[in-house]
C-alpha cells in the first residue's frame, strides 16, 4: 500500500495517486496520504452525527426489521423444510432425509437477542483515502450505524481490532450493550488511528498485514455463535482465507471490504514518488505511462475475482464499501439482498439473486 510524497507535474496537488510494482501491483493497492489537516473527531460526535444521518434514516426505513440484515440463532426446533442450495449442509436433518429420500434442513427459532462482532483491519492500507473519506473513516462509520441499531434493541456488541501490521496480538473489547458500549468501540478505533499516524511507516519497516492473526484471535475470543463482521481492505499476506472459513464454520460472517476508487483506476499524474504505508518502501513511478496503468487496472480486477472467489468459498457474504459511497444506500442495497437470498432458503428463485450478486 503506497501513499504520495511528491509529485512533479504543475497544476496542483492531486485528489489522490495510487501505484506499485508490476509484480504485485493488485495485492499492493496503493495509496495516498489525506493532508487536509483536519482534527480528528472524538467519538461522541461522531456518534450524534451517525445518530442524525444514517441510524434514525435506517431505524424508519427498517423499522425494527433489523433481523433482514441479522439473523438470531436458537436452540427451540421450529420446523422442517426441503434444502436449497444455499442452506447451510450443517441443518441437514439425515434421520428426515433417509426417510424420505430427499434432503430437508432444520429450521430454528431464533433467539431474540443478537450478539454481534466487529473485526476491523486497522492497519496502514486501511489510512487511506483519495478524497475526503477514509477507508478508516468508513470502517467506524459503519461500525457506530451498525452497532447503535443493535443496541437501541436491547443486543449486545463487540470487537477485535487490529493495528500495526508488527502487532503480534489484536485487542478484543468484550461484548456489551447500551450506547456507552458503542462509544466506546469508535474512542478505540480512533486511539488506534492516532497510533498508527504518529509511528508511520518507520515503526513497521518490511512489515506487512496478516489478517489471519485478526481472525484467529476472533475464533479463539467468540465464544457464542454470534454475527461477525470483518472490516478490511484485505490487502494481506495469503492465508487469510482458511482462517476466515474457519471462522465462518461456527458463526455467521459478513465480510465488509473497504476500498477507494483510487486503487481500482490509477490517475495520470505524471511522475510520483510513492511510500508504502506499512513497510516504508518508497517507488518512483511515471503514471502518464498509458501501458503501465492498464497493467494496474488488469491486476485490481484479477485481485477483485480472487477476493470474491474467496468469500464463496467460505460461505461469507461480502459488501464492498467505497470511501465515494453513501452509508445509509448501500447498507439498504445489500439488506435488499440479504432479503432475496432469505427468500431463496424458502424456496424462492436462485436465478434473479445470481444476477444481482454478480451486478
Amino acid at each position: 500500500m503506497f501513499r504520495f510524497l511528491r509529485h512533479k507535474r504543475g497544476g496542483g496537488a492531486p485528489d489522490g495517486a495510487a501505484a506499485a510494482d508490476e509484480g504485485s501491483t493488485a495485492d499492493s493497492a496503493a495509496s495516498v496520504a489525506r493532508a487536509d489537516g483536519a482534527p480528528e473527531v472524538d467519538a461522541d460526535t461522531l456518534l450524534q452525527r451517525l445518530e442524525w444521518t444514517v441510524i434514525r434514516r435506517l431505524d424508519g426505513l427498517l423499522q425494527g426489521d433489523y433481523r433482514t440484515l441479522l439473523r438470531g440463532f436458537g436452540l427451540d426446533l421450529a420446523d422442517l423444510r426441503e434444502y436449497q442450495p444455499q442452506d447451510d449442509v450443517r441443518y441437514i436433518d439425515w434421520n428426515v432425509t433417509a426417510r424420505l429420500n430427499v434432503p430437508h434442513v432444520r429450521e430454528f427459532q431464533e433467539d431474540r437477542e443478537i450478539t454481534a462482532w466487529f473485526l476491523i483491519d486497522l492497519s496502514g492500507s486501511v489510512d487511506f483515502g483519495s478524497r475526503d473519506m477514509k477507508k478508516r473513516d468508513i470502517a467506524a462509520s459503519l461500525t457506530g450505524v451498525l452497532a447503535r441499531l443493535l443496541t437501541r434493541h436491547g443486543n449486545r456488541v463487540g470487537a477485535v481490532l487490529k493495528g500495526h501490521a508488527q502487532d503480534a496480538r489484536a485487542t478484543v473489547i468484550p461484548v456489551r450493550g447500551g450506547r456507552r458500549q458503542v462509544l466506546h468501540l469508535l474512542d478505540s478505533i480512533r486511539r488506534h488511528a492516532s497510533v498508527n499516524t504518529s509511528a508511520g511507516p518507520a515503526m513497521q519497516a518490511g512489515a506487512t498485514t496478516d489478517l489471519s492473526i485478526l481472525l484467529r484471535e476472533a475464533y479463539t475470543a467468540i465464544k457464542r455463535r454470534s454475527v461477525v463482521f470483518v472490516l478490511s481492505d484485505f490487502i494481506s499476506t495469503p492465508g487469510w482465507e482458511v482462517a476466515l472459513a474457519q471462522l465462518a464454520r461456527r458463526h455467521e460472517v459478513i465480510a465488509v471490504r473497504l476500498y477507494d476508487p483510487v486503487e481500482q483506476t490509477l490517475p495520470e499524474l505524471g511522475f510520483v514518488m510513492l511510500q508504502d504505508a506499512e513497510t516504508g518502501e518508497q517507488l518512483f513511478l511515471d503514471t502518464q505511462d498509458r501501458g503501465f496503468r492498464e497493467r494496474f487496472a488488469r491486476l485490481a480486477v484479477e485481485r477483485e475475482e480472487k477476493l470474491r472467489a474467496a468469500f464463496a468459498t467460505a460461505g461469507v457474504d461480502c459488501m464492498e464499501l467505497a470511501t465515494t459511497d453513501n452509508l445509509h444506500q448501500e447498507l439498504l442495497r445489500f439488506i435488499d439482498l440479504r432479503k432475496r437470498r432469505s427468500r431463496l432458503t424458502t424456496g424462492g428463485l436462485r436465478e434473479p439473486l445470481v444476477a444481482a450478486l454478480r451486478a
